[in-house]
């Protein structure tokens, strides 16, 4: 008989197309996944997977059987997560996906909060490229996310939270800093550095660049904010940074400073993103309303992102 776990080694092989890291991300030895496997294919009486030195490829009927077999693995999460949730609020652990262009400057000031309006929640926060934790989610690894708005499926809800100012930036003793007042026109030509483009952030800074007549360099992509910040002070190149990062403690303040451009402000929004017919959903919705009251709270503190020391 057919068992749950001999459905999760194959939907793993087929998500890492690997055995050998199959069985690392599953805590098994290798013949025991490559036994399972095997003990799966007799049952069902065919070919799954082909086996070769090189990566893993499913058979036209595995690829079939690994859809349904999600399907089958998230229906058995939720009736699990059902279950649990006839006895009271959420608890235990949810995996929260962010990407790391939010995660290190929102949730220090948010995680305490929600430990006290759910004291029995733990959270597992793993940073990462959106459109990849999209996918985990759909499979059930991740419960949540957050997230800039992107264009996903219809079988995410996407839940609109905050708002936040963006940012040019520059080194202090660039010219753009000295100018007593900054037009769009003093930035054409400009060079300005971006994240990798796998981050929804990469693509809103491109459009920036395409608005304002600056130009991006492909050549130095940054890994974080945090590189992007340290290679603008560096006098690479500008950056673009949101307001919440610039507002942090790592921020940058004594580094660069945000131009001032009087014909030009820009911002970007982020969202909480579940699947949709999760037995969770009304918990994860409480979970975003917490995350976008503290976030608004956070960007109305009374708080300049401007060192007054770096105006030249």
């Amino acid at each position: 008989m057919l068992s749950f776990r001999q459905l999760q080694y194959l939907v793993t092989v087929a998500d890492q197309r690997h055995f050998r890291r199959a069985a690392s991300y599953l805590n098994v030895s290798q013949p025991t996944l490559s036994l399972q496997l095997q003990k799966l294919e007799d049952q069902l009486g065919v070919k799954l997977v082909e086996r070769g030195n090189g990566p893993v490829h499913l058979t036209p009927i595995g690829r079939e059987i690994v859809s349904r077999a999600r399907q089958l693995l998230l229906d058995a999460n939720d009736l699990e997560a059902c279950a649990r949730r006839g006895v009271g609020d959420l608890v235990g652990t949810i995996s929260l996906g962010i990407s790391p262009t939010i995660g290190p400057y929102l949730l220090p000031g948010i995680v305490g909060v929600l430990k006290q309006a759910m004291p029995e929640l733990r959270l597992h926060i793993r940073e990462g490229i959106p459109s990849e934790q999209a996918q985990e989610l759909r499979r059930g690894t991740l419960d949540m996310m957050l997230t800039p708005v992107a264009t996903v499926g219809n079988d995410l809800h996407v839940e609109p939270l905050f708002h936040e100012q963006l940012y040019l930036v520059a080194p202090p003793e660039h010219r753009l800093s000295r100018l007593p007042e900054l037009t769009r026109a003093d930035l054409r030509g400009s060079q300005v550095l971006s994240i990798d483009p796998r981050y929804p952030f990469h693509q809103q800074t491109q459009d920036i660049c395409a608005e304002l007549g600056l130009e991006l360099l492909s050549n130095y992509e940054g890994t974080s904010l945090d590189s992007l910040c340290q290679m603008c002070a560096s006098g690479l190149g500008l950056a673009i940074l949101p307001e919440l990062y610039l507002r942090s403690d790592v921020g940058g303040k004594n580094v660069v400073a945000p131009l001032e451009i009087m014909d030009w402000s820009g911002s970007r929004s982020v969202a909480a993103l579940w699947r949709r017919n999760s037995v969770y959903s009304e918990n994860y919705r409480k979970i975003a309303e917490v995350i976008d009251r503290e976030a608004s709270l956070l960007l109305k503190a009374p708080q300049s992102i401007v060192a007054p020391t770096l105006r030249v």
